[in-house]
């Protein structure tokens, strides 16, 4: 599997905008997984209702479209003969369904990860674990949402760029040797180049995260890399086990090469 996986939406991007109507959120009638599947992920075979091995959780019906959350778990522990190596999100019906990528470390001990997307119409959100052996499998869950990939950002663009890049680490005191839960939140209106500007009557243009990377005591932990679905000011919260003191780190870099970093030292 290429690691330019946002270049393949392509023809399927040019083909939903210029089906995409506001006032219509149903599911298109022919669904695209068939395609998305070969264009992502060839002829390799995919385990589908894998849900021994994951969990995928969103509102069925979504509150905002443009901040929905999403949350991947494993029931299976990592270790090094046996783990998750990626784990690939996949939004069918928005106009890049290929939406994040998360790297994975054996290192985390249990995959438990969280996030916020933007969801264009009725869809199947896909969470498909890709193991350390190469195999597939895939667990899938239907949200109800409409407009959120081209839904404005909730603050005034003043706002959002005074405060663009602050990076929070978020967590309880941990215990050396326990799971302790860790946020990773970022300021940002993370545009994607559908959001309508009123005043200048034109298309924002993209500017968004596109990659976090985040380690502890060097060693990475979780990587992203991002597409245009992520939700204003990304946020991953994560569970690891730290196993000595320490400092976590987070690296967020957007798509015009832009870098802020955010430590905590345990």
């Amino acid at each position: 599997m290429k690691n330019n996986n946002f270049a393949l939406f392509g023809l399927i991007f040019t083909t939903l905008l210029l089906s995409m109507s506001p006032l219509k959120a149903d599911t298109p009638t022919d669904p695209l997984w068939p395609q998305l599947k070969t264009a992502y992920f060839g002829d390799k075979q995919i385990r589908e209702n894998a849900n021994g091995l994951l969990i995928i959780e969103a509102p069925k019906r979504a509150e905002d479209a443009a901040i929905v959350p999403i949350s991947i778990k494993s029931l299976v522990p990592q270790s090094a003969e046996n783990y998750i190596k990626h784990i690939h999100i996949v939004i069918d019906n928005n106009p890049d369904p290929y939406s994040a990528k998360f790297t994975l470390s054996d290192a985390l001990d249990e995959v438990a990860i969280s996030t916020r997307m933007r969801v264009d119409q009725y869809t199947d959100i896909r969470a498909i674990a890709e193991m350390n052996d190469g195999s597939l499998h895939m667990v899938s869950t239907f949200v109800k949402a409409s407009g959120g990939c081209s839904a404005p950002a909730g603050k005034d663009a003043e706002a959002a760029l005074a405060r663009l890049g602050k990076t929070q680490i978020r967590m309880r005191t941990p215990i050396i040797g326990s799971p302790v839960d860790a946020q990773i939140i970022v300021s940002h209106p993370n545009y994607n180049g559908l959001q309508f500007d009123q005043k200048s009557r034109q298309y924002i243009p993209p500017h968004y995260v596109n990659k976090i990377d985040i380690s502890y005591q060097g060693q990475m932990l979780i990587a992203l890399e991002a597409g245009i679905s992520v939700s204003e000011d990304p946020s991953i919260r994560f569970t690891f086990t730290p196993k000595e003191k320490g400092t976590l780190k987070a690296l967020i870099t957007d798509t015009k090469e832009m870098q802020f970093i955010a430590e905590k030292t345990l």
